[in-house]
């Protein structure tokens, strides 16, 4: 009973407060501009109102948009991590062969476009780079490509949906709790978006998270299904959509 006590608790935000938010829809506004009816009432500062130039970080800062972010950005394609969204989408639009549908190697590199994408947008609101911009935008053209109709975003199971990757189960959500990973690819999805658009104020990358948003408000809660995560990443993904849509 103590087990089964603890798991309902860890299932209140997916099963009752995701609901509770409406469908996203339009941007209010950024986040900085955005009237928000129920919040903390001590909140983050955006990052886009933070700017170094002392001794330390600054150059720091530097490396990381000439070196760092450019190096991740280059092992992800090494690794195939970009290749599994261009394999997604080909099965998607019916051109993938057999032959190509190699499964990532695990169902969360999803997440590492997501994240490396996080911090360029923190780099692009410090110092504009248009060859990052540009190359962020065709990463994104990619990973929206990938989303299926509904919304789902999720390589490990699109690019062979009869046989997904082991972690992942016949079926969306079934091995959430275990191992699939599917509400922690969504939540650094959310988190990217959010980002990107406050720093560039393209809603390319908000326009895909809030699709999946709104299917996770479609597929869990109240009469829906109701599990929790596997990682907390998804509820904070969701209160920063919250934030920068109001809704």
């Amino acid at each position: 009973m103590k087990f089964l006590r603890l798991g309902a608790l860890a299932a209140l935000p997916i099963s009752l407060w995701l609901p509770s938010l409406a469908r996203q829809g339009d941007v209010a506004g950024k986040q900085t501009s955005t009237a928000l009816q129920r919040d903390y009432p001590f909140k983050p500062v955006p990052f886009t109102a933070v700017h170094l130039d002392d001794v330390f970080w600054a150059p720091r800062i530097e490396t990381n948009r000439k070196v760092t972010i450019p190096y991740a950005f280059k092992e992800c394609e090494i690794t195939g991590r970009v290749a599994n969204f261009e394999h997604a989408a080909e099965a998607l639009r019916g051109e993938l062969g057999d032959h190509d549908r190699k499964l990532p190697g695990y169902p969360f590199d999803d997440t590492d476009i997501y994240k490396i994408i996080e911090g360029a947008s923190y780099t692009l609101s410090v110092h504009p780079d248009p060859k990052l911009d540009a190359y962020v935008d065709t990463l994104i053209a990619k990973i929206a490509a990938a989303q299926e109709k509904d919304g789902y975003l999720y390589t490990a199971r699109t690019i062979d949906p009869q046989h997904p990757h082991s972690w992942s189960g016949a079926n969306r959500w079934e091995n959430e709790e275990i191992q699939s990973h599917e509400l922690y690819d969504a939540g650094h999805l959310f988190e990217s978006a959010v980002a990107h658009y406050q720093a560039t104020g393209k809603r390319t990358l908000l326009d895909v998270a809030l699709r999946e948003a709104n299917l996770l408000c479609d597929t869990f809660g109240p009469g829906k299904r109701a599990i929790w995560p596997g990682h907390q990443i998804v509820e904070m993904g969701l209160v920063k959509l919250y934030r920068v849509t109001g809704d």
